[in-house]
């Protein structure tokens, strides 16, 4: 066990009291074996990597934190995509391990310093490479799971190491297995990106993915599509981030925050036609509708025989809040917690606000977009010792 300190030093909202011990084991092994050790204990524990999407109670944490501060990023190798490329010709994937503390903005850097493709639009997330596939991160068109091979997971019901396959972590909009109530640790994620090295060769460029979010595709000037240099990628979502107060910088409080503190709503396509038709929306993947039926004609899993699928669409959180009243720098009367100045998904703590006071802001944005627009909004960040 190492000094606890306040939760407020290790998390980017900068709120939350001291737990009562903390663990900072800095390698894998080391990792594995004080993790056990705090599970032998018997007493609540609480996960923390790079503190970006957790806020914690003013009065803090009833037990122990492990924090993980492991590091490094290993090369596993090119991967063929064909028989032919394996045995004519050079490879265009690469595999990498990467160790759950690792920052995963350092890891974006190293990839497209690498000319590795994949993840380049997700640059400027804050928190740690462990916590990606917990929240299944994404942004400007690209998702961790695209490029998420598997995990190594110290499982809490077993005490051992797994591996788990993508397909097994339940990867969907902001969520996973691993946020639904797999416990355990991510000991290292594996990743498969593109190897640009061949094809610059030839086009004399590391080019970036094509580009699936009309944004950023503005952002750059090109069409959904294209490809654009990596580094270009790069520095266009970095600036485009900052610009919403999404990248941390020590002298803007606007950065003070868990990033969006609200998911972008999902709901049926018939509830979405009651919002003004100005409200942004985006179709998604007929699901098969919820239907309750009695136990004698239950004839087993999957879609019920001319069931029609529920059509679902995302709505925009941040047009929801705008217009429910709730505007770029709001705050409470006497609050030192805000809306952001420049993005109002996201809450901030201006200098000094407590716990109590940013779940005060969270519950009154609720309040507005529920009773506007019948929309229950769901809080992104961890909350620890709060409720809404």
């Amino acid at each position: 066990m190492i000094e606890p300190v306040a939760l407020s030093t290790l998390t980017t909202f900068r709120v939350g009291g001291p737990p009562a011990a903390r663990v900072a084991p800095v390698t894998e092994q080391d990792l594995i074996n004080e993790t056990l050790v705090v599970w032998g204990m018997e007493e609540n524990w609480l996960l923390l990597g790079g503190g970006s999407n957790t806020v914690v109670a003013d009065e803090g944490f009833d037990g122990i934190v492990i924090h993980v501060v492991t590091r490094g990023i290993e090369v596993l190798g090119s991967k063929a995509t064909s028989e032919a490329d394996a045995v004519t010709g050079p490879t265009d994937r690469v595999r990498l391990r990467v160790q759950a503390g690792e920052p995963w903005d350092d890891l974006v850097a190293y990839t497209v310093d690498h000319g590795w493709a994949g993840i380049e639009a997700l640059s400027g997330i804050p928190g740690s490479c462990g916590a990606a596939p917990v929240q299944n991160i994404g942004a400007y068109g690209q998702e961790l799971a695209d490029s998420l091979v598997a995990i190594d997971f110290l499982s809490y019901e077993t005490g051992e190491v797994e591996r788990l396959q993508r397909a097994e972590l339940g990867l969907g909009y902001r969520t996973s297995a691993l946020k639904q109530g797999l416990r355990g640790v991510v000991l290292a994620i594996e990743l498969e990106l593109h190897d640009t090295a061949a094809e610059a060769s030839v086009l004399g460029s590391t080019l970036g993915q094509p580009l699936k979010y009309a944004q950023l595709a503005g952002a750059l000037g090109v069409q959904l599509g294209d490809r654009v240099p990596l580094s270009i990628v790069r520095a266009t979502v970095l600036g485009l981030r900052a610009g919403k107060g999404m990248v941390l910088d020590p002298s803007d409080p606007d950065t003070f925050s868990a990033g969006s503190f609200f998911t972008n709503p999902i709901v049926t396509e018939a509830f979405a036609r009651s919002l003004p038709t100005d409200a942004p929306r985006w179709p998604l993947e007929a699901e098969p509708a919820d239907r309750v039926i009695p136990l004698e004609e239950y004839v087993g899993v999957g879609p019920i025989p001319g069931e029609e699928p529920v059509r679902l669409v995302k709505l925009s959180a941040a047009w929801l809040i705008e217009r429910s009243g709730v505007n770029r720098g709001f705050r409470l009367p006497g609050s030192r917690a805000a809306v952001s100045s420049k993005h109002t998904l996201a809450l901030t703590n201006t200098g000094g606000a407590t716990a109590a006071e940013v779940t005060e802001l969270a519950r009154y944005v609720l309040g507005r977009v529920q009773a506007e627009f019948g929309v229950n909004l769901q809080p992104e960040p961890v909350l620890v010792g709060l409720t809404l």
